[in-house]
């Protein structure tokens, strides 16, 4: 097991003493994580002492930058087991990476006679692209369902699968319903039909060890700041046979080769995708809380996060009236749930009240909530600094939310 209160030693935001002086429990990691403290130095180091453009100067300050950002690349790649740099595109967070595949995709690959498949359980990050990518090239779009216990109909799945079928698009963790899709095998039934496969891994990348190369997905996206790194810095890795076909999907700086009033020459994979000034701070903290991950073991972070799931789900058997959303063998990261008739956002506030910090609504997955005929939840959900203390300070609180409410 993690040593955990070494662990929370490197993070000061939860130290933080809210409503009254009470102690912080903090139970939105799905939403974002905190950041420990040598990320945040070296957002501080790098516009005290390196601060500079980076691919466009001969001079020291941008030299260096350059050298970093693309250090930072490299240990995107080393973390998910990219087979080179040039698989790594840095956009700002998942929600662009798929708004880049909704577009390129669609415009190098499809017609309008061609299907795009994705999941009832998405985030609307990867609903919303397609919607409009969809209105612009005409494809047909589809819809895998799950079960009551928030389980993907893969039968389902495979009987929709034509030879019209071009794209699947999924979450490989559910933001919800913490299902873990099995997105290995559902590559491997794609492929065997030539469909390209993108994953989300908005959720997967700070609780799975994933190994790009192993699943074999054509394009894999994540948030920086899922992952105990800064926000607006994402990643979008792609196999490089594809993006080389791929058409850009803005215009700019550093993503051209040579640029006349008659056309324009473009960059290399992965330039071609990195139009204008990236966020190089950002960058480097991501490699810096890689770096930090590495060190902690994500073995050891996947067996504590397991283990606050199985202890967490235990306590809350305690609780009269409770229905929790999402029941599927193969769950991580967060749990989804009501008390009896009592409103998702009531019981999140009188939480809040008693520092007890979670998410209520719909998640950013409304039909999610269409399909068990709600409209939103509570949802806890763990990250590796969190403790049992902190599931029974939260219980405590739960039990005197619901009484306060019933």
């Amino acid at each position: 097991m993690l040593n955990v209160n070494d662990i929370r030693k490197d993070f000061p935001l939860l130290n933080t003493k809210v409503r009254g002086n009470q102690p912080l429990i903090y139970f939105d990691n799905a939403a974002t994580t905190q950041k420990p403290i040598c990320v945040i130095n070296s957002l501080s180091d790098y516009y005290q002492n390196l601060n500079a453009n980076v691919h466009r100067g001969v001079h020291w300050l941008s030299q260096e930058a350059t050298d970093k950002f693309e250090l930072a690349r490299e240990r995107v790649r080393h973390f998910i087991n990219a087979p080179k740099t040039e698989n790594i595109i840095f956009t700002k967070g998942t929600t662009d990476s798929i708004n880049l595949l909704a577009e390129c995709v669609s415009k190098t690959f499809l017609s309008q006679e061609d299907e795009v498949i994705i999941t009832e359980m998405e985030h609307h990050s990867n609903i919303v692209p397609w919607h409009i990518a969809q209105e612009k090239y005409k494809f047909q779009l589809k819809y895998i369902p799950f079960n009551d216990k928030g389980e993907l109909d893969l039968e389902a799945f495979k009987q929709m699968v034509s030879s019209k079928t071009k794209v699947l698009s999924l979450a490989h963790i559910s933001n919800t319903l913490g299902t873990i899709n099995p997105v290995k095998d559902i590559i491997k039934y794609c492929h065997t039909h030539n469909i390209i496969v993108i994953v989300d891994g908005a959720q997967s990348i700070a609780h799975l060890k994933i190994d790009v190369q192993d699943l074999d997905c054509d394009f894999y996206c994540f948030s920086a700041h899922k992952v105990y790194a800064p926000m607006g810095i994402g990643v979008l890795y792609g196999k490089k046979d594809l993006m080389e076909k791929m058409y850009p999907y803005q215009g700019g700086g550093e993503m051209i080769k040579e640029v006349t009033m008659l056309k324009t020459t473009f960059n290399d994979v992965p330039f071609r995708f990195e139009a204008g000034t990236p966020s190089v701070a950002d960058a480097i903290g991501l490699g810096v809380a890689l770096d930090y991950l590495d060190q902690i073991g994500m073995e050891n972070i996947i067996e504590w996060e397991d283990h606050l799931m199985s202890y967490a789900n235990e306590r809350l058997k305690e609780i009269e009236n409770i229905k929790i959303f999402g029941q599927s063998d193969n769950k991580s990261s967060c749990i989804s749930f009501l008390v009896g008739n009592i409103h998702h956002l009531d019981l999140g506030t009188i939480l809040d009240m008693q520092g007890v910090a979670i998410r209520t609504g719909h998640h950013c997955a409304q039909p999610v909530m269409q399909h068990f005929s709600i409209e939103g939840t509570d949802r806890i959900s763990f990250a590796m600094y969190n403790t049992e203390q902190e599931i029974d300070t939260f219980m405590t609180a739960l039990q005197k939310a619901i009484k306060m409410l019933s």
